[in-house]
């Protein structure tokens, strides 16, 4: 095998990265081997991902291009060749999506009674009541806008769903208006279940776009309708607050939110159907280029089926359904809140969802809103949704006295709104709300319990990989740590008053954080890895995270692989470093799993001589996390519960070979096989663990 070009980057394009990641999520959709409605929630996922994409990546991407198109990246790629290269890797997988929607999984939906009714086959009782509908439920909502002197285009919401109609023909002012904007009302819903004894199906539904496109003629009495074409456009949806300048963040994010629906275009979707030159008109309007334009076979808005997914009564269709295990001894523990924490002093109780489930952690926090010994409770909150269980704890346990305090990360991105909304409930009833750290978003998920036993104080935590997010507890996969070890909470509780006070930094015994400690101390483990090859010692590296992007660790990885260290990588998204290249990396493999369950822990192994030292983390290795927000990692200390993550975490994640994809030289990804002796990594933790 040829070394490696000296010319040739150290680094793989981030974005490009991405995009791969988002077309491994894309052949979960194209496996036949996959239940069809979850295949369909695949093709969902992608497109809620590639809407994030272009309002985030795609967005900055665009401002690179405007300020600096010639200046290389440490990808070797200038902003130019980057954004092309993007480009037609975006319109490559869209045009995917489409095809896979159209030309398979929608058909074999209709085999099995899921039918999608198109205008154009609707009989004449599936016409009369769609027509009900529409005149009912959809046209008193809509204000179609005739484009004139007197009404210029109107503002468009991020991601709203519009129509552009083509009209000829004098109105009843006599204007000879020739385009008209229909805005379709975020109330109105985008799918629409049609009754069974209509649809002579069992499960018969029809679009909004549908609908809109058979009747929004209605609109526009004596003039003559030459179409009607969907679109819509997305915007930049970063947010910019200068923490610097202002007093109070939530009020200046509160300010900002109600901007981001209106930012500079970025893309622009529009239906196959639409002429040229009402193409070039959205165009001009937003400011964009053929590029950025991608003609759609099918809803602009792919993500909005995700509702078949949910309201279709076909558990044949679906993976089979799986509830995590309440664990030993948490499943005897119920509503005796001495005795939950009475377990978890005895020793360190590990949790890993959804394999087992995240109810421990519910009672835990349960326990320590209603035992009279608890006199306070300090928690991190990243994200924890709109309908909050554990928020709804932290609220009775401050009405019932008890200090409780709350580090709300504001700036949560697209979760900004709902953090706002729990820190007002929360300040209502007295509990003590902070935003952490200026310019250092809070990520760290941390909940600290102090309670009163024989006339002392002794603390509580639960430290975890994933957010406080019971949903997403049974949907990604976590670990979490109930411990009592006074070390370890002594730390947190010095973390909590970094967050909430002011003062030098704060040496910590166990816990790694950023943006202080965790960078230069995995530095120094994978350095120490190094010398022990070096000296001819057993060395190896594992880690595990959701993306890796920090280039100085991807250099002391690389000299780790030349001098002799084993480093198995899995990560799920974004992987800057490049795998198994000769005189660089050949010591070094990348798995991507890409599953039923999200991938989502971050653990990193050094077997330091055979120590093995162990971390959980909520942290990726990536620029942000190690310098511009606070994190945490924490070591598995019990041999036991080592032992666990390692297997757990590792052994059987290496040894997948239906969903784990291994990265080759070039970046590329290759899905591993094996017909004869097929292991599955979350169908083998649901069979383990969940007899717990």
């Amino acid at each position: 095998m040829p070394a490696r070009k000296k010319s040739e980057p150290l680094f793989l394009n981030r974005e490009l990265s991405l995009l791969k990641f988002n077309k491994r999520v894309l052949a979960m959709a194209e496996n036949a081997e996959i239940p069809l409605l979850e295949r369909l929630r695949y093709v969902c996922i992608v497109s809620s991902n590639l809407d994030e994409f272009f309002e985030i990546r795609v967005s900055s991407l665009k401002a690179q291009l405007a300020q600096h198109p010639a200046l290389k990246g440490s990808d070797g790629l200038t902003a130019a060749e980057a954004f092309e290269q993007v480009q037609v890797a975006i319109h490559t997988m869209v045009d995917r999506q489409y095809a896979l929607l159209n030309d398979d999984i929608l058909p074999h939906l209709r085999a099995e009674g899921v039918y999608l009714h198109h205008a154009s086959e609707w009989n004449a009782a599936q016409m009369q009541w769609a027509h009900d509908v529409f005149v009912r439920d959809v046209m008193p909502l809509l204000t179609p806008i005739g484009l004139d002197p007197a009404h210029p285009f109107p503002r468009v919401y991020n991601k709203s769903l519009n129509f552009i109609v083509p009209l000829s023909g004098d109105d009843a002012f006599g204007r000879k208006s020739t385009i008209a904007i229909v805005q379709a009302p975020r109330a109105l819903p985008r799918l629409m279940k049609m009754p069974a004894a209509i649809s002579g199906q069992p499960h018969g539904f029809i679009l909004l776009t549908s609908l809109l496109r058979a009747f929004v003629g209605e609109l526009f009495p004596g003039m003559v309708m030459q179409g009607c074409y969907q679109w819509r456009v997305t915007r930049n949806s970063d947010l910019f607050v200068d923490e610097e300048e202002v007093t109070n963040l939530r009020l200046a994010l509160q300010g900002e939110l109600s901007q981001r629906n209106f930012g500079s275009a970025v893309r622009l979707e529009i239906d196959l159907l639409t002429p040229p030159h009402i193409e070039t008109f959205l165009q001009k309007e937003f400011s964009l280029a053929a590029a950025d334009t991608y003609r759609v076979n099918g809803p602009v808005n792919v993500s909005r089926m995700m509702q078949l997914c949910n309201v279709v009564n076909r558990p044949d269709l679906l993976f089979p359904e799986y509830r995590g295990p309440i664990p030993a001894p948490f499943d005897s523990l119920a509503n005796k809140p001495s005795a939950i924490f009475e377990a978890i002093a005895q020793q360190d109780r590990l949790l890993h969802h959804p394999y087992q489930s995240f109810q421990p952690v519910i009672d835990f926090l349960t326990a320590a809103a209603i035992d009279p010994d608890v006199v306070a409770i300090k928690q991190t909150i990243y994200r924890t949704g709109e309908d909050s269980e554990l928020m709804r704890l932290l609220l009775a346990a401050a009405r019932a006295g008890k200090e409780v305090t709350v580090v709300v990360e504001l700036m949560a991105r697209f979760d900004e709104q709902t953090n706002i909304n729990w820190a007002a409930r929360l300040e209502e009833v007295g509990a003590h709300v902070v935003y952490g750290v200026v310019g250092h978003k809070t990520h760290a998920k941390m909940v600290l319990v102090l309670r009163r036993e024989k006339g002392r104080i002794r603390r509580y935590g639960h430290l975890g990989t994933g957010n406080y997010h019971p949903r997403t507890a049974s949907l990604y996969t976590d670990f979490g740590l109930l411990t009592a070890d006074p070390r370890m909470c002594e730390d947190m509780d010095k973390v909590f008053s970094q967050l909430t006070g002011l003062g030098a930094r704060r040496n910590l015994k166990l816990l790694l954080q950023s943006p202080f400690t965790m960078h230069d101390s995995v530095v120094a483990k994978i350095r120490a890895e190094a010398r022990a090859a070096r000296a001819g010692k057993k060395a190896l590296i594992m880690a595990k995270m959701n993306s890796l992007l920090e280039p100085i660790v991807i250099q002391e990885l690389y000299k780790a692989s030349q001098a002799g260290v084993k480093i198995d990588l899995i990560v799920r998204g974004v992987c800057a470093l490049r795998a198994g290249v000769p005189g660089l990396s050949e010591n070094i493999t990348v798995r991507s799993i890409i599953g039923r369950f999200l991938e989502h822990s971050r653990v990193f192994y050094f077997y330091a001589q055979g120590a093995e030292s162990v971390y959980l983390s909520s942290a990726d290795w990536m620029d942000r996390n190690f310098f511009r927000r606070v994190e945490i990692a924490f070591p598995i200390l019990d041999p036991v519960l080592k032992k666990r993550v390692i297997n757990e975490a590792f052994s059987s994640a290496l040894k997948d070979n239906g969903r784990a994809w291994l990265q080759q030289p070039d970046g590329s990804y290759v899905l591993l096989k094996n017909r004869k002796a097929k292991f599955n990594l979350h169908e083998s933790l649901m069979m383990t663990l969940g007899k717990s």
